[in-house]
């Protein structure tokens, strides 16, 4: 019988190429997302693709009596937890609105899935759990703080989730939590048909769509925040995971939930590539594969970001036989022809 997946924040670029891959393995979607940071048309292009339709629900997830509903009107399986917001920088000029949207909206979900019987839970976490770690590469079981609020939101989560597989072991629940915690590194990339992609609504937080916009002459130049970290070049260095993998890996995950032999309790998983990539070499393969000029500028550090972060990702080929199959080249191959594509993102 077909399983029927949840997706938070199912219209974004991680949920919607996610959605992409759980078609396409056989699952039945269905996604509420608010569209703040999304269209409702990538979901349109992810039937295009798949050719099958995910059933899409515009709503908040912090709407308890939405969540209710979505429950009793279909055989939820498992959920994908992808809303949110999700910008470094941005968290930390407004700390309060990402307390409020990441927080309350998991718990809302949670609680909802609590009452519903279905407590299989994908959650989409983040290396930021790290803070500014003393060692590299990253592996799960390394101290665990934050240097920023967006960070810091997603530490709450992850102690939060823990709670509760330790209530079901007081209560003796007849239906225990299964928890995947997916920290995930710095997904870039886009959808090899070019449909899909990264398209941030305002001025770009991450690298690649910023590279992208700028290549396309949506922006003047690229912000490079620091060239002063201890670094290879000075500037920041990250694990980049194309987001095809990264989709993939979440849908190892709910394969592993759905199993024979599921992880129980709650347990964390980086989907990473375990390779680190400064700014300025992201940007000069970018120019050098796609023959297109990226112009750049020094800008100060921005506040929250660390010198380097990069995984160990052995846990998620023992436990969810994942790795990463796509190369940096593929990364900005892609980007160039989603953007390129749509040279305004997914105004249509």
């Amino acid at each position: 019988m077909e399983k029927t997946i949840l997706v938070t924040g199912g219209a974004g670029y991680i949920g919607s190429h996610t959605c992409v891959e759980l078609l396409e393995s056989g699952y039945q979607v269905v996604v509420i997302d608010n569209l703040s940071n999304s269209s409702a048309e990538a979901l349109e292009r992810v039937f295009t693709i798949s050719g099958k339709k995910p059933i899409f629900i515009e709503g908040d997830v912090r709407n308890r009596a939405l969540l209710d509903k979505i429950f009793v009107d279909f055989p939820i399986d498992a959920v994908i937890h992808f809303a949110g917001l999700k910008a470094v920088g941005e968290s930390c000029q407004m700390p309060l609105a990402y307390y409020d949207n990441n927080i309350n909206s998991t718990l809302t979900l949670c609680q909802a899935m609590e009452q519903a019987g279905v407590k299989n839970l994908v959650f989409s976490s983040s290396a930021t759990v790290y803070g500014d770690p003393e060692t590299l590469p990253l592996t799960e079981d390394m101290p665990l703080s934050a240097t920023n609020p967006y960070g810091r939101s997603k530490l709450i989560i992850e102690e939060m989730l823990r709670d509760l597989p330790e209530a079901d072991a007081i209560t003796q629940s007849a239906t225990p939590w299964a928890v995947i915690l997916l920290r995930y590194f710095n997904p870039v990339g886009a959808h090899k048909t070019g449909l899909i992609g990264e398209d941030p609504k305002d001025i770009p937080n991450n690298l690649m769509p910023f590279i992208a916009q700028v290549a396309v002459k949506r922006r003047e130049y690229l912000s490079i925040y620091g060239d002063d970290y201890d670094t290879i070049d000075g500037t920041g260095v990250r694990d980049y995971i194309h987001v095809v993998d990264l989709a993939k890996g979440h849908v190892c995950a709910v394969e592993n939930l759905l199993g024979s032999s599921p992880i129980t309790g709650v347990d964390a998983i980086n989907l990473g590539s375990g390779d680190g990539v400064s700014v300025l070499q992201m940007v000069s393969t970018f120019a050098e594969i796609n023959q297109i000029p990226v112009p750049y500028q020094i800008a100060p550090r921005r506040s929250g970001d660390i010198a380097a972060c990069y995984a160990n990702a052995c846990k998620a080929k023992k436990l969810l036989n994942w790795q990463t199959q796509l190369s940096v080249t593929d990364m900005v191959k892609d980007t160039w022809h989603w953007q390129s594509k749509n040279p305004m993102g997914y105004t249509v």
